[in-house]
């Protein structure tokens, strides 16, 4: 775990820290199994009050790993979030369903059950997959360098797995960010009520802190209810059923993909992306 997330305690805070900046944090399924380790890790420790989920380097992530000496597409993993077959000896969209099933859309729905208040601290590029995990925190504190896009459009694929862009952006601000694949700022996010907070880049791990530290003052059972009150009511107002409507458009685009041009991702890659929105 100690290879791509640091762990770290401080106080009643626990800090989550994705530890891959050569690769600007991108995930791979051994990051999504060592975050998972470590919110475990959190959850399990009764001192801690409040998770940070933050990112090393210049960027909070680049999304999911496409393209790094070390994306693990073909590698079997301990399932967790659903009990569903291995993907690896499978083909096609068998292969493709099992394993998003799994690291992205499942693992994102088993963290933001956490009963823990999260908060993702947000600096430099959070795109497309990266989104996810700023979503399943309750909070996010973007640094005012920070800039957002999910740009899957590109491929053919309408938005990353875990769809909850109409309920954190609104609906017209959810369809702007996803028909131009258009990077938006910190303060536009906030805006649109993605984001709580924006604060200057040198204060942001301050600035989380502090607000970590005011929430941990709260009782824990009541953090948890309270969590769990919100959760409910946006499921009841459909989050959890559009994701599922939608993760199955979402993989019709990447059989589409595969039966037009042999390719699942339409033949972008992570450079093609980066360049395409103008990441530095």
């Amino acid at each position: 775990m100690s290879e791509v997330v640091r762990y770290e305690r401080r106080g009643p805070v626990a800090v989550v820290t994705m530890n891959r900046p050569e690769y600007r944090n991108a995930q791979n399924s051994a990051m999504t199994y060592a975050l998972d380790a470590a919110f475990t890790r959190a959850v399990d420790d009764v001192e801690v009050k409040v998770i940070v989920l933050a990112g090393a380097g210049k960027h909070f992530s680049a999304g999911h790993d496409i393209g790094t000496p070390e994306r693990d597409v073909d590698v079997s993993f301990d399932r967790k979030a659903v009990l569903w077959w291995d993907h690896v000896d499978k083909a096609g969209a068998d292969q493709r369903f099992a394993r998003e099933s799994e690291v992205y859309l499942g693992m994102c729905r088993r963290w933001r059950e956490i009963p823990k208040p999260t908060i993702a601290s947000v600096q430099g590029a959070c795109i497309a997959g990266a989104l996810m995990l700023a979503w399943t925190c309750d909070l996010i504190v973007a640094s005012d360098d920070a800039f957002f896009a999910d740009p899957v459009v590109r491929m053919g694929i309408p938005g990353v797995e875990y769809f909850a862009h109409p309920w954190v952006l609104g609906p017209r601000a959810a369809k702007e960010v996803l028909f131009t694949g258009e990077r938006f700022t910190a303060h536009q996010a906030r805006e649109w009520g993605m984001v709580n907070r924006v604060v200057p880049r040198a204060d942001l791990e301050s600035e989380t802190l502090t607000l970590a530290g005011k929430i941990a003052e709260m009782p824990s059972f009541g953090l948890a209810l309270t969590k769990k009150a919100v959760n409910q009511a946006e499921d009841l107002m459909g989050l959890r059923s559009g994701m599922d409507s939608v993760f199955g458009l979402h993989h019709l685009a990447h059989a589409h993909n595969a039966e037009v041009g042999g390719d699942s991702l339409a033949g972008q890659t992570a450079r093609s992306m980066r360049d395409t929105n103008n990441a530095k």
